[in-house]
C-alpha cells in the first residue's frame, strides 16, 4: 500500500507526540506532510525540522513569528487549521486537539475527502450526527485513535452482521487514582492527587477527566456515533490493569476483546496502516508477567460522571455538548483549585439543568450551546 501523508493536529501533545513515534517506526508508510500546536513552538520547530514538514500551524497567533523561516509556510489561530489541511491535501488528518477547537477542522478535512484519525473525544460528542453523516456522504473513514475504540473498531474487523447483531459494547476504565477511595474522603483530593493516573501518561485535562470518569463517560457518547450503537447497549467495566482495552459482546454470548500494553503507539499504528497491519518495535504483552487481570463494576453513586453522561447520550441533541463544555470549565477550576473534585460532577449536573435542551444537532446550534454551556458553568463554579 501507498505511503500516506498525515496532518497532525495537536502534534506537541501526548498522542501527537506518540504518533510522530510510529512516524519513525514506519517511515516507508507514513509522511507527515502538516504539523499544528497550540503555544509549544519550539517543539513544534524541533518537530519540523525532524521530518522535514514545511507546512505549520500555531494557535497563539503571537508565536508565529517564532517558527517563520527555512522555507515553511505558517498559520495560525482556528482558521490556520483549516488553512493547513487545504494547504496539503493530505490523505489523513490526525484530530488530537483537545475541546471545541478541533471540530470546524475536522469538519473540514472530510469536506476535502481526507479520512479522519480521531483523537478528539468532543469531535463526537459535541457533534456526532454531524460529523458522522458528513463522513458517510463523503465517503471517508473515521478511524479512532482512542484505546477503547480502536479496540472495538478492531473487534468488530470482519463481522458483516451489523449492529443489530452487537449486544453490548464493553469500554474499559482504569477506575483512575481514587478507585479505591471511600466517598467521604473523595473531597480531600488535591490537584496533585488527581495528576497521578495510574496506568496511562498523559496531559493534565484528560488525567483529570480519567479520575473523575468522565472520560469515560465522553467515551461512551463517542462509541454510540462511531458504531451506530444506542446509548443503553454501551457499558464500562473498571479494569485497573489496563490490558483489555475494551470488548464487544455478539446476540450469541461471544465476547471479542483487544489486548495489548499501554501505549498509544498501538492504536494510532492501526488506524494508520488500516487495514494492514506492520511489525513494529512496542512492547508485546508477556502473558506470564500477568499476575491477574480484575474486573469491576463501577461505583456509579460515588462517581456520577458515567450516569451524567448516559443522560446526555440518551436524550442526544445538544445535552451532550453542554456536559463537555461544562466539564471543561469544571476541570479548570479545579486546575486553579477554586473548585473542589466533587464540585466538577456538582457543577456539570447543575449545567446540565440549567442550559434549554434543543435536539437539533446542528453546527451552529451546536456551538451556541457550548457557548451558553460555558456561561452557565462558569455561574456555578
Amino acid at each position: 500500500m501507498d505511503k500516506k501523508r498525515i496532518v497532525i493536529l495537536g502534534s506537541t501533545g501526548s498522542i501527537g507526540t506518540s504518533a510522530l513515534t510510529v512516524a519513525r517506526q514506519i517511515p516507508e508508510r507514513m509522511e507527515v506532510v502538516g504539523l499544528a500546536a497550540g503555544t509549544r513552538a519550539t517543539d513544534l520547530a524541533e518537530q519540523a525540522q525532524e521530518f522535514g514538514v514545511r507546512h505549520l500551524c500555531i494557535a497563539d497567533e503571537s508565536k508565529r513569528g517564532d517558527l517563520a523561516g527555512s522555507g515553511r509556510t505558517v498559520f495560525a489561530g482556528e482558521e490556520g487549521l483549516i488553512e493547513l489541511i487545504e494547504a496539503t491535501q493530505p490523505d489523513m488528518v490526525l484530530v488530537s486537539i483537545i475541546g471545541v477547537g478541533g471540530l470546524r477542522p475536522a469538519l473540514a478535512a472530510i469536506a476535502l475527502g481526507c479520512d479522519l484519525a480521531v483523537a478528539s473525544k468532543e469531535i463526537l460528542v459535541m457533534a456526532g450526527e454531524v460529523v458522522t453523516e458528513a463522513a458517510r456522504k463523503k465517503g471517508v473513514k473515521l478511524l479512532p485513535v482512542d484505546s477503547e475504540h480502536n479496540a472495538i473498531f478492531q473487534c468488530l474487523e470482519g463481522h458483516q452482521g451489523g449492529p443489530e447483531e452487537v449486544s453490548r459494547l464493553i469500554l474499559t476504565a482504569s477506575g483512575g487514582p481514587f478507585r479505591t477511595w471511600p466517598a467521604a474522603k473523595l473531597p480531600t483530593v488535591q490537584l496533585e492527587d488527581a495528576l497521578k493516573h495510574p496506568t496511562w501518561e498523559m496531559g493534565a485535562k484528560i488525567t483529570i477527566d480519567s479520575a473523575t470518569l468522565f472520560n469515560k463517560g465522553l467515551e461512551m457518547i463517542e462509541a454510540r456515533w462511531l458504531f451506530d450503537i444506542p446509548m443503553e447497549r454501551v457499558d464500562v467495566v473498571v479494569h485497573p490493569q489496563s490490558i483489555v482495552h475494551s470488548m464487544v459482546e455478539f446476540i450469541d454470548g461471544s465476547i471479542l476483546a483487544q489486548l495489548s500494553t499501554t501505549d498509544m503507539c498501538f492504536p494510532i499504528q492501526y488506524a494508520v496502516t488500516y487495514p494492514e497491519r506492520l511489525p513494529n518495535e512496542l512492547k508485546p504483552l508477556d502473558f506470564p508477567s500477568l499476575a491477574q487481570l480484575d474486573f469491576e463494576t463501577p461505583r456509579v453513586d460515588d462517581f456520577p460522571a458515567l450516569r451524567l453522561a448516559r443522560t446526555a447520550g440518551e436524550r442526544g441533541g445538544t445535552l451532550p455538548a453542554v456536559l463537555n463544555a461544562a466539564n471543561e470549565v469544571a476541570v479548570a477550576a479545579f486546575r486553579k483549585r477554586v473548585l473542589d473534585f466533587p464540585g466538577i460532577w456538582r457543577v456539570v449536573e447543575q449545567t446540565m439543568d440549567r442550559v434549554a435542551h434543543l435536539d437539533s444537532q446542528s453546527l451552529d446550534i451546536v456551538v451556541q450551546a457550548d457557548l451558553e454551556a460555558r456561561r452557565v458553568a462558569s455561574e456555578c463554579v
